[in-house]
């Protein structure tokens, strides 16, 4: 393990945690029937738990048990912390010093590129993770308890507070509102719709966010540009999204044409939310219109903010690629952000990111359409889905083959995973690089 580098540390780490969960989900005691459960099916749960995803072979409400439902649990808050922040939090629960390998182990897991100060942020993540995710508990408590009774509402507003916070999507609740229905049947509820909208922020802006948002009230200093830029954009995003869902969906009669005005800006809301990275659904995303299906497909890219438990290329990574976009296309060459300059080096990284994100989708969506034969629109929703770790479908995923299960499995892993390494790959690429030559400026013809 010495001999490995942080990235292959973070690449081995994960699918290591799969497999101990697939072996899990495979015992009898982990299905409701009490049968042992085949290990395809056992080990895309575990891939989409631990990858925060939320995509399922089978309802997991009615298919799984209690103890099921408590492995999907643990895989999705340690996919969400990152496994080296649970080990990182072990080792300070028995006072074990935290090595300078394990700071940059722990710095890639969250895709940042200082080690400095690991160990106190390691503790605010934990602390405001069970902050957040106790207050959304007691929260979805107050609407389950009514229905499900103390231990079973207690219990799902845990288990939802965290899937929620973590940007995961599983649900419990096909045994009361139908299979794969997932939150449809709470749409007309504003504690659970608010709720999981707040909780589902939280986790998606980054706890280097929550750092600079600490410090404000503490001691009054300014946010970075960096928390700036992520709030702008994350505003952006979730008001503009909800705005073009009610344009497109205002008079649909299957998703928000027969919801009241306030109902109809809640479902709005949740639905430029959910995409980004969640993969809860208070409508069918089957029924959208197609402009809908495709404002969704963009959501489902950009994703949350860096740091966090969202997945997608995160929002920093396509507002560096526009705002420079834009800023060229006015006849700017200084690209400037609240007084700070963006570096060539920084809006090269956005570039390479956004390039492999397109071609991972547009190769898995030609692989479903050629293969499985399936609609287009469909094929690249379910990729795009897997590969931003949202975990929104129209269904298709528990009829899928064998062949098809695994590219989204391997998309899953890709999204939660590879992005990650890629980032630190490159940002470690560029530090090392030394300009010993310098070559002439070449003159190509561009457009």
């Amino acid at each position: 393990m010495r001999k490995l580098t942080p990235t292959q540390v973070l690449a081995l780490g994960f699918p290591l945690i799969m497999l101990i969960g697939a072996l899990l989900l495979m015992l009898p005691a982990a299905s409701a029937a009490g049968e042992g459960t085949p290990f395809l099916t056992a080990a895309f749960t575990s891939v989409s738990a631990t990858c925060i995803t939320g995509l399922v072979a089978v309802d997991t409400g009615t298919y799984w048990s209690t103890f099921g439902h408590v492995i999907i649990l643990l895989l999705v808050q340690v996919g969400g912390l990152g496994f080296m922040s649970i080990a990182v939090m072990l080792s300070m629960l028995i006072r074990r010093r935290v090595t300078p390998r394990e700071r940059m182990l722990i710095a890639q897991s969250y895709g940042l590129d200082s080690v400095e100060d690991m160990t106190a942020l390691v503790k605010r993540v934990i602390l405001g993770t069970l902050l957040f995710e106790g207050a959304g508990a007691v929260l979805l408590a107050t609407q389950f308890v009514p229905i499900f009774g103390w231990g079973r509402g207690l219990w799902y507003g845990i288990f939802h507070s965290v899937t929620a916070f973590c940007n995961a999507g599983f649900d419990l609740l096909g045994g009361y509102s139908g299979a794969y229905t997932s939150l449809i049947v709470f749409a007309d509820n504003p504690v659970v719709c608010l709720t999981i909208i707040l909780l589902i922020f939280l986790g998606g802006i980054g706890f280097l966010v929550w750092t600079d948002f600490l410090q404000f009230f503490r001691h009054r200093r300014r946010f970075s540009v960096y928390t700036k830029f992520v709030l702008i954009l994350s505003a952006v995003l979730l008001f503009g999204g909800a705005l073009l869902f009610l344009v497109f969906e205002w008079d649909n009669p299957a998703t928000l044409g027969g919801m009241s005005f306030g109902e109809k800006l809640v479902a709005a809301l949740f639905q430029s939310m959910t995409l980004r990275t969640a993969g809860f659904a208070t409508v069918d995303n089957a029924l959208l219109t197609a402009p809908s299906k495709l404002l969704g497909v963009l959501l489902m890219i950009v994703g949350g903010a860096s740091g966090s438990t969202a997945g997608g290329v995160k929002v920093v990574t396509v507002g560096i690629v526009v705002l420079t976009v834009a800023r060229t296309l006015t006849g700017h060459r200084e690209i400037n952000l609240f007084g700070r300059r963006i570096t060539a080096e920084q809006f090269m990284r956005a570039a390479v990111l956004l390039f492999i994100q397109f071609t991972v989708i547009l190769v898995g969506t030609v692989i479903f359409i050629a293969h499985g034969g399936a609609d287009p629109m469909a094929a690249l929703y379910e990729i795009t889905s897997a590969a931003g770790t949202v975990g929104i479908s129209f269904g298709l995923t528990p009829s899928l083959g064998v062949a098809e299960k695994l590219v989204l499995m391997v998309l899953m892993y890709f999204g939660r995973v590879g992005i990650l390494t890629v980032t630190y790959a490159v940002s470690l690429g560029q530090s090392r690089e030394k300009d010993c030559i310098t070559y002439p400026d070449a003159n190509l013809l561009i457009g």
